[in-house]
């Protein structure tokens, strides 16, 4: 039986309509080429979706959308998200109750947790002073541009103490990079520090989906193409799973890194990180304030009260906590941090509802440190890859790394080396 042949060729078929592809397709689209992007779920978003379960809005894992990137910046309409912010800073269960680890030029009255000898001495307030004016100031390049390591060692000569290394930051941070050694990339961890020195976190008000969303709603009729797998790549497009070819003179795998290993056989990825989050009703919330809460003693990743966030993310007026761990708790463990959060919420969780879990398997690519903070995205002539596994594990790095690889395309196909 012959196979089906598409419609084409196209300029530039965009395999997976993540954060990255969906800035790639974007880009060539908006350069006048036909493209054809194709994505194997039935919405777009990649690891950025949605789900509404039980009366409850909950993003598939926890996440936080930052306004400082610069992809952000450009592509991403604000004020259509309805964003709603985070209390600056976090909350710190250090054993001995809650601390208040917050920005003090942002929030100096609620700063008292940062005075010497609760949260930090002396030394180590200096220490943090500089760090954070350091990466607050300079421009993101000459980060880039830094010595790098693991931010272990970045936090070490910076003068921070080996006692608020393992009260705050390894906690807050294991939340952030989805691992507990702070083997991260130091360089990485500037950008990143930097990201929350000088951005707001938030939730929209429909959750994370809305921003890849919003990016696929700007794409011309047509070229967006849900439920549509892509088995294999051929000399002259891609192969759907369906068996039907689509022809195609540049063809960009902008799909998870398992993914795009399997279609560009040869192909180096990271290993990625896992992380579930459980997401439980409350008749009351356990906190009103909307504000990350971080455990010293690393029963947990984080928690928080997201309907303190975004009150609509609830439509029968209960709380909606979420909770964020390593790897894939079983049940036992899942109990035990549910005690974990009655402690540290001081609220008795026993008749806490699960409403929702979600595991995320390649939630993050892996960076330990020296590691590069770019890779190219161009695989062989006409064959292009982006995502953030090609770039930092962070949206910022997904939306650059899309731009880069469409940048690639243009280039390639304007010289006649596609």
């Amino acid at each position: 039986m012959q196979k089906a042949t598409h419609d084409g060729p196209y300029d530039a078929v965009v395999v997976g309509a993540g954060a990255a592809g969906l800035a790639c397709a974007g880009d060539l689209c908006a350069e006048g080429l036909r493209v054809l992007l194709l994505e194997a779920g039935d919405a777009p978003g990649g690891r950025m979706r949605t789900d509404r379960v039980a009366g409850f809005t909950a993003d598939r894992g926890f996440q936080v959308f930052n306004t400082s990137y610069p992809q952000v910046k450009r592509r991403v309409e604000l004020r259509a998200l309805r964003l709603r912010p985070f209390t600056p800073g976090v909350l710190v269960d250090t054993g001995g109750g809650l601390r208040r680890f917050t920005d003090p030029s942002r929030r100096p009255k609620e700063s008292g947790d940062l005075l010497r000898g609760r949260l930090a001495s002396g030394r180590d307030l200096l220490a943090l002073s500089v760090l954070s004016a350091r990466d607050t100031l300079a421009p993101a390049s000459v980060l880039r541009r830094g010595t790098d390591g693991t931010t272990r060692e970045a936090l070490a000569a910076a003068g921070v103490s080996p006692d608020l290394v393992e009260t705050f930051f390894r906690p807050f941070l294991s939340g952030v990079f989805l691992e507990d050694r702070l083997e991260t990339s130091a360089r990485f961890f500037h950008l990143v520090w930097r990201s929350m020195l000088r951005g707001t976190l938030c939730l929209p008000a429909e959750g994370i989906g809305a921003v890849p969303a919003q990016l696929a709603a700007r794409l011309p009729r047509h070229v967006l193409r849900t439920g549509t797998p892509v088995a294999a790549l051929t000399p002259d497009g891609v192969v759907l799973a369906d068996g039907g070819e689509v022809p195609s003179r540049a063809v960009v795998v902008a799909t998870g890194q398992r993914v795009a290993a399997g279609l560009l056989p040869g192909l180096r990825v990271p290993e990625g990180r896992i992380v579930t989050t459980l997401y439980h009703a409350a008749d009351r919330p356990p906190l009103e304030e909307p504000v990350l809460v971080v455990d010293s003693r690393r029963r947990f990743l984080n928690t928080c009260v997201l309907t303190a966030v975004q009150p609509g993310f609830s439509t029968d007026g209960r709380a909606l906590v979420s909770t964020s761990v390593l790897g894939s708790p079983d049940t036992a463990e899942t109990a035990a941090v549910l005690r974990a959060l009655g402690e540290v919420y001081g609220a008795d969780t026993s008749g806490w509802e699960p409403v929702h879990r979600v595991t995320v398997t390649d939630a993050l690519p892996a960076m330990p440190g020296p590691t590069p903070l770019s890779r190219t995205v161009r695989w062989a002539p006409g064959r292009y890859v982006c995502g953030d596994h090609r770039a930092t594990g962070s949206l910022q790095g997904a939306l650059s790394s899309g731009a880069r690889a469409a940048r690639a395309v243009l280039e390639d196909l304007g010289s006649g080396a596609v």
